[in-house]
C-alpha cells in the first residue's frame, strides 16, 4: 500500500479562526485537546485555570465539561503541524514568492503587504487561506498571486475607512459607493433621517460586569471592542467566557428602540437575552436569547429559540431593534434611508430582556457601536 506522501497534492482551505485558541485569541501553540474534544494552547489552559482558584476549576473554556481530576494535558501533534504550517504560509505570503531560476523570467509582482488591515479585517474574512503540500513552485505562485490580487481589491475597499476623518467625506462626495458611502444622518450634505421609532429609542450602555476578558468598551460604555490583549478583568460568573456582553439596562415592559453600527466589524450578532443567559453559549443559542447575526460570508441569519432561519446574503450597516413588550414582539431591522424589516418574532416577557452582544474573538479591533437615534 503507498504511503500518505506518495498520493496526489490536495490543498486544504483553512481559515485563522479554524486554528485558533479562544483563550488568547491566537493560533494555537503547544495544542492540548480535552475530552471534551475542545483544543487550546496548554499554557492559556493552564493559566486560566489556575485563576480560577478553588473547586474544579479544570472544566472546558467552551463546554465546561469536567471530571473528578483534572485531565492529562498531551500535545494534540496534528494540530501543531497544521498552525506550524498556516504560520509558514503566511510568513511566505508576507515575504514574497522565491526568486524564478534565471533563465526563466519571474512574473511580476507588487509588494506584499500584511494581510491584516487596519479595520479589522482580514483575509479570511473574505477567502480562505491555502495550506499545501507538495505543490511546485509555479502553483504557489499562482495562490500568492491570485491572493494578492483579493488583497489589493480588499484593500481598495477600506481605502476610504483608513483615510483621515475629513479626506474621507471628500472622497466620499466624489465617488460614493455602496459598501462604503455614510448612512443619510452622518453625512452633512445628506437630508437627515426620521426614524419612525424615534420616540421609542433608548441609549443603552454596555454593563462591564458582563463583558468578555477580550473585549474593552470605550469611556462612554457605547463602543466595545475585541482587544489586541486579554483585559485583567477580575473573574466573575457573570462575566462571559466568549466575546459576548449585555447592556446594563433590564428591559421588562413598554416599547423601546435602539441602533447598532456593525460597519467595523467582520463578524457579528446583536439582539436581546436575560441576565440568565448560560455564559458558556453563544447568542441566539439558547431559548433565553434571540438576535440576527452576519457570518462574514455572505451569510445574514436570525436565531429565535435555538432555530436558525437564513434571510440571505445583504449585509446591513447598521441594525435596528424593535422590542415592544406589550405585545411580546422582536423585530430587526436593515437602517438605511429607512427601516427595512429583516425578521420578526414573538418573545416572553416573563423576566426582563437586555440588549446583547457578540463580537468574532479572533479578530482584534473588530468593534460594534451603539447609535444615538436622532428624532
Amino acid at each position: 500500500m503507498a504511503g500518505l506522501g506518495s498520493g496526489p497534492s490536495v490543498p486544504v482551505w483553512l481559515a485563522e479562526d479554524d486554528l485558533g485558541c479562544i483563550i488568547c485569541h491566537g493560533l494555537l501553540d503547544w495544542p492540548a485537546t480535552l475530552p471534551c474534544g475542545h483544543s487550546f494552547c496548554r499554557d492559556c489552559l493552564q493559566g486560566l485555570w489556575g485563576a480560577r482558584g478553588a473547586g474544579r476549576p479544570w472544566t472546558c473554556p467552551t463546554c465546561r465539561e469536567d471530571g473528578a481530576r483534572p485531565p492529562r494535558l498531551r500535545k494534540n501533534t496534528l494540530l501543531q503541524d497544521l498552525a506550524d504550517k498556516y504560520r509558514r504560509a503566511v510568513r511566505e505570503l508576507d515575504a514574497g514568492p522565491e526568486p524564478a531560476p534565471s533563465s526563466v523570467p519571474a512574473p511580476q509582482r507588487r509588494p506584499a503587504q500584511p494581510p491584516t488591515f487596519s479595520s479589522g479585517m482580514d483575509l479570511a474574512s473574505a477567502s480562505p487561506k491555502l495550506v499545501t503540500s507538495n505543490t511546485s513552485e509555479g502553483k504557489i505562485r499562482d495562490v500568492l498571486h491570485h491572493l494578492e490580487t483579493i488583497r489589493e481589491k480588499l484593500q481598495e475597499n477600506f481605502t476610504l475607512k483608513e483615510a483621515p476623518e475629513e479626506q474621507t467625506q471628500v472622497k466620499l462626495l466624489k465617488a460614493p459607493s455602496s459598501s462604503s458611502c455614510p448612512l443619510p444622518d452622518q453625512s452633512p450634505t445628506a437630508p437627515k433621517r426620521t426614524s419612525q421609532f424615534a420616540q421609542w429609542a433608548i441609549n443603552p450602555t454596555f454593563d462591564l460586569g458582563s463583558l468578555a476578558c477580550s473585549l474593552e468598551v470605550s469611556e462612554d460604555c457605547r463602543r466595545v471592542t475585541v482587544s489586541h490583549y486579554p483585559q485583567p478583568y477580575q473573574w466573575s460568573r457573570d462575566r462571559f467566557s466568549t466575546s459576548q456582553v449585555l447592556c446594563s439596562q433590564a428591559l421588562s415592559s413598554g416599547q423601546q428602540y435602539w441602533e447598532v453600527d456593525t460597519r467595523y466589524c467582520s463578524h457579528w450578532a446583536v439582539g436581546v437575552a436575560s441576565w440568565g443567559m448560560s455564559r458558556d453559549f453563544i447568542l441566539g443559542r439558547t431559548i433565553d436569547s434571540s438576535c440576527v447575526e452576519w457570518k462574514g460570508t455572505g451569510h445574514l441569519s436570525a436565531w429565535h429559540m435555538v432555530k436558525e432561519t437564513v434571510l440571505g446574503s445583504d449585509r446591513p450597516e447598521v441594525v435596528g431593534i424593535w422590542l415592544d413588550l406589550e405585545e411580546g414582539k422582536l423585530a430587526f431591522y436593515s437602517v438605511a434611508d429607512q427601516e427595512k424589516l429583516l425578521y420578526e418574532c414573538i418573545v416572553s416577557a416573563s423576566s426582563p430582556l437586555h440588549p446583547a452582544f457578540w463580537l468574532y474573538g479572533l479578530h482584534p479591533g473588530n468593534s460594534l457601536i451603539i447609535r444615538q437615534v436622532k428624532a
